[in-house]
């Protein structure tokens, strides 16, 4: 049975949405998120090693965005908000599920949701009352039980979306490679290439609904770890890698070639079928690039930008992001405006036709009118980010705001704050917090009454702290 709240959200579409009438006249929507892809891993974006030419074709083809950012630092509350529109601080949804506890850290984390609600009105679910079949395929990491995942939240498919946050690799599993373990896709050729099998299942998928509007939500587990590929591409990037570049891993690099591969296959599914030019296809990624602090591995980089996923700077939270959607969008076009991931929903809300539900509260803005050219800003001028949590890559609690060229990073532990310049400083190298107090205390201003427009949790000073045990990490729910 439909939850109460889902089902009441369904009627209010209903009275409230104004719907394309003839199919033919609504553009499928592609949605590829790639796990952990950073700012530079790609051709279009600045890689020295890494080969992305279907990706990059798409960039050719569309816009590319220059300061676009994931919600967060680490995946889940990304997800989350790109299928609510809302920040993660709002739906209290600010770490990977399950999460890294410091049970002896300085602070203690607020008691944070750890699911996605079946109640939440999403992105599928109101495309899907508009008239779309809609399919997911690949990570979903939004809850741990099967009420949260895909087929429960607004998917007619589901394809290996479950609780897990990457390919299991156990007793029973290889990884990426076949037997995946996963109760929601069925093990294929042993040796078969999980990448590969996804793009084949959303090739099929478009073929299939070639005649009818369809929502693809291709969200591929690469390039998370654990680092495998196929041996010939791994053999391929062994002999290029050259000492001084700033990408070296050749299994990373092979691994994005597999991505690469992938959105390629589905590309040339809709040209084969004469669906590409009625198809908005976004292509982004869930937060930054792994750097590996704690092993010191090489996985990736995300220079010039500081650090990486599970951190609080840039390389945690940047990202690429490129639209493509022929005849609406110009092609071969940048824009350096400001995008999030709450962002997505109404802008293919606004792509589509579809006007949202009469009580619809997006935190995120229609990029639509810079897409098409009609605006060269949303009016926007700042975005947020809260993650109350510790990571062990580096993050400690924390909340953000980058205001046009600013950026302001508010550390609870201490109560301090920092304060750059990015335009000047993208590696945020210098913190201007203190020889520019003006700007800080703006900023500052801006940031605390957005958590409280947000109802943000925060952390609070742990009665157990234990300077002896204090980098003791584990997983799971706080300690009661």
């Amino acid at each position: 049975m439909m939850p109460p709240l889902r089902l009441l959200f369904a009627l209010l579409f209903t009275l409230g949405f104004t719907l394309v009438s003839h199919a033919a006249d609504k553009p499928n929507v592609v949605f590829i998120l790639v796990d952990d892809l950073g700012w530079t891993d790609l051709s279009s974006y600045g890689s020295d090693l890494y080969e992305t030419p279907h990706v990059d074709r798409l960039a050719d083809q569309g816009m590319r965005f220059t300061s676009a950012y994931a919600a967060c630092t680490v995946c889940s509350p990304t997800r989350a908000s790109i299928m609510t529109g809302k920040y993660p601080a709002t739906l209290h949804i600010t770490d990977w599920i399950t999460g890294h506890l410091k049970p002896y850290g300085k602070m203690a984390i607020p008691d944070w949701t750890k699911y996605l609600s079946p109640d939440a009105y999403t992105l599928a679910n109101a495309l899907q009352d508009a008239g779309y079949r809609t399919a997911h395929m690949g990570k979903w990491h939004l809850g741990e039980t099967e009420e949260y995942w895909p087929e429960n939240q607004g998917f007619d498919i589901n394809l290996g979306g479950w609780k897990v946050g990457q390919p299991q690799r156990n007793e029973t599993a290889r990884g990426y490679f076949s037997p995946y373990a996963n109760p929601r896709l069925d093990d294929g050729p042993d040796g078969e290439y999980l990448t590969e099998r996804l793009a084949d299942e959303a090739a099929a998928f478009i073929e299939q609904n070639k005649d009818r509007p369809f929502f693809l939500n291709l969200w591929l587990y690469n390039v998370h770890t654990p680092l495998q590929a196929a041996a010939d591409k791994i053999a391929k990037y062994e002999a290029k890698v050259f000492p001084d570049a700033r990408h070296r891993s050749a299994t990373y690099a092979a691994m994005v070639e597999h991505m690469d591969d992938a959105v390629g296959k589905v590309m040339a599914t809709l040209e084969r079928l004469n669906l590409a030019e009625n198809t908005i296809v976004i292509f982004t990624s869930d937060n930054g690039g792994l750097v590996d602090n704690r092993s010191k591995n090489t996985v990736t980089l995300n220079a010039p930008l500081r650090s990486g996923k599970g951190d609080a700077y840039e390389g945690g939270v940047r990202v690429p992001l490129i639209v493509r959607y022929p005849g609406k969008i110009p092609a071969g076009t940048r824009s350096s405006e400001l995008a999030i991931s709450p962002d997505f929903y109404p802008t293919l809300l606004s792509l589509t036709g579809i006007a949202p539900a009469v009580n619809a509260d997006f935190d995120g803005a229609d990029l639509g009118p810079v897409l098409t050219g009609a605006a060269q800003s949303t009016g926007r001028d700042a975005v947020f980010f809260h993650y109350p949590h510790y990571h062990t890559e580096g993050a400690t609690p924390y909340s953000a705001i980058r205001k046009g060229q600013w950026k302001l990073l508010q550390f609870y532990e201490g109560s301090r704050v920092e304060l750059y310049h990015l335009a000047r400083d993208p590696g945020e190298s210098i913190n201007l917090a203190a020889s520019n107090p003006a700007k800080r205390d703006e900023l500052f201003a801006d940031l605390q009454a957005w958590k409280i427009e947000t109802d943000a949790q925060l952390p609070s000073l742990n009665a157990e702290y234990s300077p002896e045990r204090e980098e003791t990490f584990r997983i799971g729910a706080p300690i009661e």
